[in-house]
């Protein structure tokens, strides 16, 4: 007699997951991978790290070939609550990283200061749930420096890191997933990775990017996500969402921790968006003209999420090519809770019922009722 799958679905575990790139020979053909050297191929070793291991790692890149380089932050210099500085105080000078008050606006205003002198300054929010304090900074200062200064200044060295999403216990300050609050400031650039090769290449093109960057760690990943990264310095495009695996009748977009709960079926296009502002929307559309039904799932509620910029773009662009409404699958809108925070996130039976009522969704019509699709 078979045993029956588990309640919440019969999904793969994180470690054993198709997304995360377990070889070298897998992780030296990630998309989009482009080597600082262009010559280091035939000879590039890999190591085994977990996610806040090739953080630190891209972190000490930075701080070896830029001199001007600065991190700083809550309690960073004894390496930060998730340890993705352990050591680097020791190993480049705690006047280079170094402890701040306890004061986010402060944090965020420094490192303003600080790029637009030219230092290339990485600033850490210990939880991305503190940065509301630094959010006039961040909207009104750091991205719109460049703008209102006519191109003599910007923030652009900026990068401001930010571990995000649930940890499963984290609760209503620990869990939160904010970058829809940053949908609506031009200027700014919002960054999630999924794993540790995709962290370290999209944190030292942030670094590098002439923008102020938010980059949002999924924090249940930090040890979660193993993968074999390279050890050279490299860097993945930023605004480029990435198809992790191609389809033809539905798609499903979302990024960071909730990749993990996706089992794609044969025709569904599963793509990570990796840079939420501003967005991939060729790709996003493209599929969708394809596979006409679109899917979007993420952490944060569904009133003023991502998502809900998204689904209006892809209903203006896609309009007469879909075949279903578009679907939000999200955390409900209220504060995250604490014992119950696996309820309040996107699991495999919602995300399921989403796929399956888009698939068959039956338009209706004034002339035989419905019409099945």
């Amino acid at each position: 007699m078979s045993t029956p799958p588990p309640a919440d679905g019969d999904l793969p575990g994180l470690a054993t997951s198709a997304l995360l790139r377990n070889t070298r020979e897998s992780a030296l053909k990630t998309p989009g991978i482009r080597w600082d050297e262009a010559d280091v191929m035939s000879s590039i070793d890999t190591r085994k790290m977990n996610m806040f291991q090739s953080i630190r790692d891209a972190m000490s890149t930075t701080l070896s070939e830029d001199d001007t380089a600065v991190i700083f932050g809550e309690d960073v210099a004894f390496g930060g609550v998730f340890r993705c500085t352990m050591g680097l105080a020791e190993e480049f000078g705690k006047e280079r990283v170094f402890n701040t008050p306890l004061t986010e606006q402060g944090i965020a205003g420094f490192g303003i200061g600080l790029a637009a002198m030219g230092q290339t300054a990485i600033a850490e929010m210990q939880f991305a749930d503190y940065i509301w304090p630094a959010f006039d900074q961040i909207v009104n200062e750091a991205a719109k420096m460049r703008y209102r200064s006519g191109g003599q200044y910007s923030a652009g060295r900026l990068t401001i890191r930010a571990p995000s999403m649930t940890v499963g216990h984290g609760a209503l300050y620990h869990s939160q997933s904010p970058e829809g609050f940053f949908m609506g400031a031009a200027g700014l650039k919002i960054v999630v990775p999924r794993g540790p090769i995709q962290a370290k290449g999209l944190l030292l093109a942030s670094i590098r990017d002439p923008n102020p960057v938010i980059f949002f760690e999924p924090k249940i990943l930090y040890r979660s996500s193993v993968e074999h990264v390279p050890i050279p310095s490299y860097t993945l495009p930023l605004s480029s969402a990435e198809i992790l695996k191609p389809g033809s009748d539905l798609t499903i977009l979302t990024w960071g921790t909730p990749l993990y709960t996706m089992s794609a079926g044969a025709r569904i296009e599963l793509i990570d968006l990796r840079t939420i502002l501003p967005w991939d929307r060729e790709t996003v559309v493209q599929s969708v003209k394809k596979t006409g039904r679109l899917v979007i799932v993420h952490e944060a509620g569904k009133i003023g999420g991502v998502g809900s910029e998204i689904a209006s773009v892809v209903t203006e662009e896609c309009f007469l090519r879909l075949e279903a409404p578009v679907r939000r699958v999200c955390g409900w809108d209220a504060p995250v809770p604490l014992i119950y925070e696996k309820f309040y996130v996107p699991d495999a039976v919602r995300i399921l019922d989403a796929i399956v009522s888009t698939l068959h969704y039956l338009i209706p019509s004034q002339e035989f009722g419905v019409v099945h699709v």
